[in-house]
């Protein structure tokens, strides 16, 4: 019998060791930075450090945190949840309801129940470079989105639409050919600039993802239309932003915006305190114990807060993997991790312990759950009925002396992700799982390793999400992306389950709250029987913050906080 240490102490060790490893790099990288000698500023520009740089700025290409944390600054949406968790407009006059008459029952061509919703545009939305935001913009992201081969991230939602009837150059309607709850929300119903990407697109759709302007001309003002456009961009460095002349709304306070990617979260602490960089993105910065860390040193330099959203951690299984195919093995993985010791040790519980997808924050979650507890027994015990029972060297082999080894994946440079991945290897080692580590640079590792499925067996992501969000994106079989559809979907597992198909189906069409919270409950539970994807945590946002900057108000949802960066300002200095 092989004896190893005890997995609690395990993960406490693993976290001292790494945080006082981090803790060296941090200072040696503040030592490194020049000495910075404060200037008379009226905080007229400001600059934002981030972690991750977008795969790419298209706004239906790819999903990553980063890309919609910018765009929402040169860019609006017609719809979006508010700071209350309520829907609203934000590029169109008036929200649609079934109340108001701008949402109304009908027919389909086919006979089902279906709905017809009408939208108005604002009369002074313009691109950047002038143009009209119209109608034909519209239809033109309705073809691309529905074009199988566009490889767009949600075609779901633009296969919906079966039809659109253009009433003039702002107002259209959507008929759409079922009715859900979500009728009237068309948040990624992203708007895309006909007279500039239209001939790209219709040239060649398989190519479209490859050849769209918002790579190759990327600081083109007409692809936006929001405060600011993008004036210059280094890919992998950072993105320069300036007001927008042709911005109907309120005039921002900053004239200048520079978003720094700094992919190495101890480089990117080291800069804030620095100078380098005024603040840090609340979504995609500092972890929670990198800001608790952060506060005990320098809380009277920084405003510091936290804000709890529906940002759910957790590990993306590739069930085309025949060790992962087994659902004992998929058991014996999440009943390896302690998970409260790492919510406990390294987040101080303010990130607790995810046990479906839904956060509990949603009133859609199911408190009655069956819980995975840790249980390092009944783990070994799973695997040797999985038959993985031969031991060698404390690695786990079957009768055919394969070794049971898989590879975790994640974004290379975040310091909590790369301490959790020694934490999970550790603990999985502790039961003869032989787990490799390789991690990438964000753009890659969403860009093609996760988007295409190119990893082998385990992602370590996170999904942010809306209120009550349906999750068919991530586990609808029709969405699992392939060669064929040109990648498009974000069932990354290759999850195929035939109820969970149709719960999906039944809560989007399900208007009774009683009814759709039963299929809600039905559907997580079968989600944790199943085990796609192990759960990990619900990260909270750390916002780190300089004293004179106001009007910042995080959302804990899809809707990023830039989404009204109008409204951010300088303190008032007298």
């Amino acid at each position: 019998m092989i004896l190893y240490p005890g997995p609690r102490l395990t993960v406490e060790r693993l976290i001292r060791n790494f945080l006082i490893a981090a803790f060296i790099c941090v200072t040696v990288a503040v030592n490194a930075q020049p000495s910075l000698t404060a200037e008379p500023n009226d905080h007229r520009e400001l600059t934002i450090g981030l972690t991750q740089f977008p795969s790419t700025l298209h706004p239906n290409i790819d999903s990553m945190l980063a890309k919609s944390y910018i765009l929402a600054m040169v860019r609006r949406p017609f719809t979006v949840y508010n700071h209350d968790w309520k829907l609203i407009c934000m590029l169109c006059t008036k929200l649609p309801t079934l109340e108001n008459g701008l949402a109304k029952l009908e027919r389909t061509p086919k006979g089902a129940r279906g709905i017809a919703v009408t939208y108005t545009i604002l009369p002074q939305a313009v691109w950047g470079d002038g143009k009209p935001i119209t109608t034909k913009d519209v239809m033109f992201t309705w073809k691309v989105g529905r074009h199988k081969l566009s490889g767009v991230s949600n075609r779901e939602m633009y296969r919906r639409v079966y039809k659109i009837d253009v009433v003039d150059d702002k107002t259209f309607t959507l008929h759409f050919d079922r009715v859900t709850f979500q009728y009237n929300e068309i948040n990624n119903f992203d708007l895309l600039p006909h007279h500039i990407d239209s001939k790209k697109f219709f040239s060649n759709p398989k190519e479209y993802k490859n050849r769209t302007a918002f790579d190759s001309d990327p600081t083109n003002e007409g692809l936006y239309f929001g405060p600011y456009v993008v004036a210059d961009l280094e890919r992998g460095s950072h993105v320069v932003l300036e007001r927008n002349p042709k911005w109907w709304g309120k005039k921002p306070y900053f004239k200048q915006i520079v978003v720094r990617v700094i992919g190495n979260t101890a480089a990117l602490e080291a800069n804030l305190l620095s100078g380098g960089i005024d603040m840090i993105a609340g979504e995609l910065g500092l972890t929670i114990d990198q800001a608790l860390a952060f506060e005990q040193r320098h809380r009277r330099q920084f405003n510091i807060f936290y804000h709890p959203g529906l940002i759910y951690e957790h590990i993306d299984l590739n069930l085309d993997n025949p060790i992962l195919k087994d659902k004992r093995v998929r058991k014996a993985l999440i009943h390896a991790i302690d998970r409260e010791a790492i919510s406990k040790v390294l987040f101080a519980g303010r990130q607790p312990v995810a046990h479906s997808n839904v956060n509990p924050l949603d009133w859609v979650y199911n408190k009655s759950l069956p819980r995975y507890r840790y249980d390092p027994k009944k783990a070994a015990a799973l695997l040797n009925e999985a038959g993985w029972n031969v031991m060698r060297k404390g690695i786990r082999y079957n009768k055919k002396g394969e070794r049971l080894k898989l590879r975790l994946m994640t974004t290379a440079g975040n310091r909590t992700r790369e301490l959790v991945s020694q934490v999970l290897k550790s603990q999985w080692r502790y039961i003869g799982i032989d787990t490799r580590i390789r991690n990438e640079p964000a753009r890659v590792f969403f860009g093609q390793t996760v988007t295409e499925r190119r990893y082998p067996a385990m992602a370590m992501f996170a999904w942010i999400s809306s209120p009550e969000n349906v999750p068919r994106s991530q586990l609808h079989s029709a969405h699992i992306p392939t060669q064929g559809n040109n990648y498009s979907g974000q069932n990354y597992t290759g999850f195929a389950n035939k109820e969970v198909d149709e719960l999906l189906d039944a809560i989007e069409i399900e208007l009774d709250k009683k009814k759709r919270l039963k299929l809600w409950h039905r559907l997580q539970q079968i989600y944790i029987e199943e085990l796609p994807v192990l759960p990990l945590y619900f990260r909270a946002e750390a916002l780190i913050l300089p004293h004179w900057l106001k009007g910042l108000k995080p959302t804990g949802h899809t809707g990023a906080s830039t989404l009204w960066v109008e409204h951010w300002h300088a303190k008032e200095t007298r």
